[in-house]
């Protein structure tokens, strides 16, 4: 099957990749393209701006979390109704996990033939751009480094030169050359960029970006060498729906303190039979009626945590189904939530108290990348054939856990990462899982069904 698709990359990272990766999706779709944004690794934030670029849920791309043909099915059956598919790469076109670079950028570029726009961050360069050009070509021959964007130029004369040394030393054309401008920063903090969904004005934000971006980057080229992509080699693998189940009511924290959901995980709960209820902890006095379980996903607690506190009813809420026996999930943001209290710099704040613990954040990250979770004796949501004794998944949290309390046990061994106390992870308590583990619902791991599962065994309805 032949998607049109191009995977866009940078030399190093913060190249702004991102920001014209962004940018490309919102001016592709003003000029009537259907557009459909990939995501390489494991990243919530930036497909939350891809989403709202394109309009269409932005789905990720990993290697350690999901196997090869898994990736080229998600690529097959989102791509497959888009005019071009634009996959955003993570750090530079050769970084990645593994010294024979099977994790990067290149090895994705590789396994789903995608056509490569590579970025590069040209601020004070001119001649020295070709070398850089020559030896990403020549490291791996068999990248089709498609096409030259540059980003951050610092004008007409800069960018008349670099095109020219450009065009004499090497045969990779420049289809764009973005100036550096104030008009293209978009908003960060310590995990990186901030979600789209914390402040107004994103609609405004991703227009300017795109008109940008449009305004200098050729897009006829650029979709031409999309369409030049070469047919997916792919197995079908279509895993089976579940439509003779009972339908389940799941609620699910969605506002400004809770957003880090993978739109994969949230579509398996739909092949489960389960309607997911939104509800906002921050404005929201309580639980949605009828439901038979609770998923809080991460996010950023801690800028929220006054009005979280002060939403004392629903505090009071969900610590009384916990307490009831509700089978509820949480990871990370939710971790932190369903503790005592938060304290940030010097402010404090009173959280659920369900787990008896305070959090506590730090300037630096205390758990961050790629992690490996065994089971163990506690784990929590059993009966079911569906999943391995050992997880792989990932960890990105600055806080951390004080005068911790357990009574049930922990669900998670920790082989790789932190964790709770780089030891354990996932805190059993009744019918409540909390970790600082983000999970992906993929082949080798069927958290969605195993999850829904359990609430199957603990129906309800709690509210």
């Amino acid at each position: 099957m032949s998607l049109p698709r191009i995977l866009v990359s940078a030399a190093h990272k913060s190249s702004g990749k991102t920001t014209i990766s962004i940018g490309l999706c919102a001016a592709l779709r003003k000029s009537g393209y259907s557009v459909q944004s990939f995501k390489k690794g494991p990243d919530y934030i930036d497909p939350i701006w891809l989403k709202h670029a394109t309009g269409k849920p932005c789905y990720n791309l990993d290697f350690y979390t999901s196997d090869r043909d898994e990736i080229l099915q998600t690529i097959s059956d989102q791509g497959e109704s888009a005019d071009i598919s634009v996959i955003e790469g993570n750090k530079g076109l050769y970084d990645g996990l593994d010294l024979d670079g099977s994790n990067s950028n290149a090895a994705l570029a590789t396994l789903t033939e995608s056509p490569v726009i590579l970025v590069i961050d040209a601020r004070g360069m001119t001649r020295g751009i070709a070398p850089l050009i020559l030896g990403y070509q020549q490291f791996d021959p068999d990248i089709d480094i498609a096409a030259v964007i540059l980003n951050k130029v610092g004008g007409t004369r800069h960018e008349s030169k670099l095109v020219k040394v450009i065009e004499h030393y090497t045969d990779v054309p420049v289809i764009g050359a973005v100036h550096r401008s104030s008009d293209l920063h978009l908003p960060e903090r310590h995990l990186g960029l901030k979600p789209s969904n914390e402040f107004a004005g994103v609609a405004s934000i991703i227009e300017r970006i795109g008109e940008r971006v449009g305004s200098e980057v050729e897009l006829d080229q650029l979709m031409n060498i999309a369409r030049s992509s070469q047919p997916l080699n792919i197995a079908q693998t279509i895993s089976p729906i579940d439509t003779s189940a009972p339908s389940l009511r799941l609620g699910i924290a969605r506002d400004a303190a809770f957003n880090f959901y993978y739109q994969n995980d949230l579509d398996a709960f739909a092949a489960q039979g389960v309607e997911l209820v939104e509800f906002d902890t921050l404005e929201d006095t309580s639980l949605p009626a009828r439901l038979n379980g609770l998923f809080i996903g991460g996010g950023f607690p801690e800028t929220q945590m006054q009005a979280l506190s002060a939403n004392t009813s629903l505090l009071q809420q969900i610590r009384a189904a916990i307490e009831a026996g509700m089978p509820i999930y949480a990871e990370c943001g939710g971790l932190m939530y369903l503790s005592r209290s938060l304290l940030w710099n010097d402010d404090k704040a009173s959280m659920v108290g369900a787990i008896q613990a305070d959090t506590v954040m730090h300037t630096a990250p205390q758990g961050r990348g790629y992690v490996r979770m065994e089971k163990t004796a506690d784990w929590p949501w059993g009966g079911t054939d569906t999943g391995r004794d050992v997880i792989n998944a990932h960890e990105f949290h600055y806080s951390s856990l004080e005068n911790l309390e357990i009574t049930d046990g922990f669900g998670y061994r920790v082989l790789r990462g932190t964790g709770i106390d780089g030891e354990y992870d996932g805190i059993v308590y009744k019918n409540l899982f909390a970790c600082y583990t983000h999970q992906r619902n993929t082949r080798q791991n069927q958290w969605v069904r195993q999850f829904t599962d359990f609430i199957r065994a603990n129906p309800g309805p709690w509210t």
